[in-house]
């Protein structure tokens, strides 16, 4: 955690508002139901990489706790799955797991704790509207899971996923077939082979990309969408696939509300 520290003292001064300053972490702490042992985990979970004035200081940002937090809240969600669904098959349980552990989801999460009006953003990012951006606050809500991770262990990780992930579960259509599997089984059913997706088309800055992904059927004309990330994209491309061939799936959308 030294070097944490050490990064943390080179970050420059938070950019935030100077009609307002950003709240007690305490708040936060409140929100999450858990008391950080070591502060930097927190401060780290909510910096940014814009506000990294180099690549030494990039290691002060959230995205290591976010790449550690992506994966314990697959875990936790999986965990509570697979006791909420005793009857449930594999394939409904994947289907359930990839709604619930969406970038979006994350990012609903983030909104319920109120997490955008702590976050530590570079001048630009906060100027375009950083703090509410999905891709963002869904990123910060990994790397919060991630902190409370390292500082208090597997259980407070996941009763932090719990409370904010169990009514979301047991209220969920996931079980539905999402875009995909609907347009796959179509294609099967009909001897055409599994779709094939490519990507036609990526912009935007690395830290938060927009991609076009296009989706390819034997014997049809192929069909473009747009997404924040290539699995949005992906279910945008197909449900676009399915609209255009008539077939309903029954899914909900796997894009931003």
């Amino acid at each position: 955690m030294a070097l944490d520290r050490a990064l943390a003292a080179n970050l420059p001064a938070h950019p935030v508002s100077a009609a307002r300053a950003r709240p007690p972490l305490a708040e936060l702490e409140a929100r999450l139901g858990h008391r950080f042992a070591d502060a930097t985990l927190l401060e780290r979970a909510l910096t940014h990489v814009s506000a990294a004035p180099s690549e030494k200081t990039r290691l002060a940002t959230y995205q290591r706790l976010e790449f550690l937090g992506d994966r314990v809240l697959g875990l936790a969600v999986s965990d509570m799955l697979f006791q909420a669904f005793p009857s449930a098959h594999e394939g409904e349980l994947s289907r359930r797991l990839a709604e619930l552990v969406r970038k979006e989801s994350c990012a609903q999460a983030a909104i319920a704790w109120g997490a955008g009006a702590f976050i530590v953003l570079g001048p630009g990012e906060a100027q375009t509207g950083g703090r509410a951006k999905t891709a963002i606050l869904g990123d910060v809500c990994e790397a919060l899971i991630g902190a409370v991770f390292v500082d208090g262990g597997f259980a407070a990780a996941r009763a932090l996923v719990e409370n904010a992930w169990r009514a979301r579960m047991l209220n969920s259509n996931s079980a539905l077939r999402d875009s995909k599997t609907a347009l796959q089984e179509w294609a099967q059913a009909r001897g055409l082979g599994t779709p094939a997706y490519r990507e036609a088309a990526r912009s935007g800055p690395h830290h938060s990309p927009h991609f076009v992904i296009r989706v390819e059927v034997t014997g049809f004309p192929p069909i473009e969408a747009p997404g924040r990330s290539k699995r949005v994209a992906e279910q945008a491309a197909a449900k676009a696939f399915l609209a255009r061939e008539g077939v309903e799936c029954g899914a909900p959308e796997d894009v931003a509300p």
